[in-house]
Formats: structure tokens, sequence, C-alpha cells
């Protein structure tokens, strides 16, 4: 998964939705230099991951791309989830998404003493360029896409990837319907698990 889903996925809990943000920033041994709940926050992401990536639908959509980009077709996916997201009427209208995307940075903000120096740097672009309620727009996936190949060693081009997304739209959307309903339901018994 990738932000904005993270981000609403933290179901309006504050620290759960830092701790949704930043976790790909925090590698290996590096978690347990914070507290027990910023530990349990990092796993619940990790669980979240792991459910996308196993999740059927998940699997259909990576066929899409897999011809072409092999390992990169889970991150791919990933961002491409956050389209669908951002575009999903039964979660968001457009003056519900933009107020959802200023809150999440408002309380990213509240937390900046505590981000990792790479996230920040990744929060002003964030910010500046108003990637969460961009999502909704097709051509922001080209953006989004091509960030993906700069930041990846082996991942040489992504337009191949826009395309894809462009002429099987339908489909994809289709399985992010399939996949996004288990995904809220899992997390939510995750979430009461952590909390109780």
């Amino acid at each position: 998964m990738n932000f904005l889903a993270h981000a609403y996925l933290s179901f309006n809990q504050p620290h759960i939705l830092v701790v949704n943000m930043i976790s790909d920033f925090v590698k290996g041994s590096l978690r347990f230099s914070y507290s027990e709940k910023i530990q349990n926050g990092i796993m619940l992401h990790r669980q979240i991951d792991n459910f996308t990536d196993q999740h059927p639908a998940t699997q259909r959509s990576k066929e899409i791309f897999r011809p072409y980009y092999r390992l990169y077709s889970g991150p791919i996916m990933d961002i491409l989830y956050d389209h669908y997201l951002a575009n999903d009427k039964s979660i968001f209208n457009e003056s519900s998404l933009k107020e959802f995307t200023l809150s999440t940075y408002s309380l990213l903000d509240q937390f900046s003493t505590q981000l990792p120096d790479r996230f920040a740097r990744v929060l002003t672009y964030m910010k500046s360029e108003d990637w969460l309620f961009n999502y909704r727009q097709k051509e922001s996936m080209r953006n989004s896409l091509y960030g993906l190949s700069r930041r990846s060693v082996y991942l040489k081009e992504t337009e191949t990837a826009f395309q894809l997304f462009i002429n099987k739209y339908e489909f994809l959307n289709e399985c992010y319907s399939d996949f996004f309903k288990d995904v809220k339901l899992f997390t939510k018994e995750k979430l009461k698990e952590l909390t109780s």
C-alpha cells in the first residue's frame, strides 16, 4: 500500500497514522529505538503490506505488470491503489478528500521532530505538490510511477506501466474494489488486537 491508503487505514487514530506513514523509512533494527506503541504500529503497517501483496485481487492485478516489471509489479500496484482509493465514491468525494489530505499533512507536521529525516524530506514534496489529493488524477500516476523508478536501482522506465494502467483501467479498478473491502476489515481487526 502507498501513502494515501496507509493514512486512510489508520482510521483517524493519530499515532497510528504517523507510524503508518513513516514505517517504510524505519528499516531493520531501527524500529527498536522507538516506543513499544510505535513498534506495534510498524508491525501493523507491515502486516497490511503483507496482506495486500498476498491478496488474490492484488495477485491478479500484478499479472498485468509482471511480464515487464517482475518484482516491481507489487510496488506499482501499491501506487495505483492510491488512485482508485482517491476516486472511490463510497469513501471520498473531492471536498472530503481535500479535507482528509490537509488534516493528514497537519498531523504529520505536529510530529515533525519525531519523523525520520528521509521521510521529512519526502513530506516537504508531498505537501508542496499535494500528492495525497492529486492521486485523483490519472496523470499524477505517471509522476508517481516515475518517482518509483528514480528511487529504484533496477527499474529503468515506468512509461509502459502508466500505459498499462490506462489500457487496463477498469480491470484494475475491479481488482481494487475486490481487495479494498477486505483490507479494511483486516486492518480493523488488527487495530482491535493492538488496542485491546
